[in-house]
């Protein structure tokens, strides 16, 4: 099985370019399954119905999200009927959503840090009862963990090595250069990167983000404009065993078509 693991979608930019690039990309790479971290598709923070669906009909299979999930108001009684949106597992009880689904022959879970992002219930334990809980299920399974800290994703990498076959860091916005296949089979990236204009400053306007640096001063921040990059990894799972094979990095830019 090929999976590819497209980075945080940012506002217009990003959905421009997955749009025009997916459905491109699958078939070059005779791609099986594709996820991607969605919780700032709509204007840069959070995600809607409309942008969700948006995504989907590009050919995105699941959407993963992280810390923004709840921004917008309108998707809380949405993801409740939407399966391929997923919101973290480890949040607590009686939060709408789910936290994993089962498609296309893949387990497939969203999973959000603590260190520097907030108070949620803790990843490591939330994927030792997942995985005790959810029987039978597919050898593939991918995490999407969506973090701050390079650390706190590592971390998680080795104690899920063997037990999944891809640990796959989102949030920070910067693809990392650590792709790596850990000795029991798991598939790592600190993080993915993002979808979204590169002249910017992690998808937002880059005037309005010195702006706040230098005033102290709160505001929302637009996002960037020009030329999307777009950030990914294509990784390799053996269907049987859920052992990945190969994890690489796949970086584009979409110019002006």
């Amino acid at each position: 099985m090929r999976i590819l693991m497209v980075g945080d979608v940012i506002g217009k930019p990003g959905r421009k370019a997955i749009s025009v690039l997916l459905p491109e990309l699958r078939k070059k790479h005779d791609i099986d399954l594709i996820v991607a971290n969605g919780e700032n598709a709509a204007g840069g923070i959070g995600l809607t119905p409309d942008t969700a669906q948006e995504l989907f009909q590009a050919g995105v299979d699941v959407i993963t999200s992280g810390n923004h999930i709840w921004y917008h108001k309108e998707i809380v009684p949405y993801i409740d009927s939407e399966p391929r949106i997923l919101r973290p597992l480890n949040m607590p009880p009686g939060v709408p959503g789910h936290g994993y689904t089962i498609t296309n022959k893949a387990m497939i879970v969203s999973l959000l840090a603590r260190v520097f992002v907030g108070n949620f219930d803790c990843p490591f334990r939330a994927m030792d009862h997942l995985l005790e809980e959810v029987n039978p299920r597919p050898p593939v399974i991918l995490v999407d963990f969506h973090g701050e800290a390079t650390a706190e994703k590592i971390a998680l990498g080795w104690y899920l090595d063997g037990r999944v076959s891809a640990v796959l860091g989102t949030h920070t916005h910067v693809g990392t250069i650590d792709a790596r296949v850990l000795p029991r089979g798991t598939a790592f990236v600190s993080d993915v990167g993002m979808v979204g204009p590169m002249n910017s400053v992690i998808g937002d306007d880059i005037d309005s983000v010195i702006e706040r640096f230098l005033t102290l001063m709160p505001h929302r921040l637009s996002v960037g404009k020009g030329n999307p990059i777009f950030n990914s990894v294509l990784v390799d799972v053996d269907e049987d065993n859920g052992r990945a094979s190969s994890i690489s990095r796949l970086d584009l830019e979409l110019t002006e078509r």
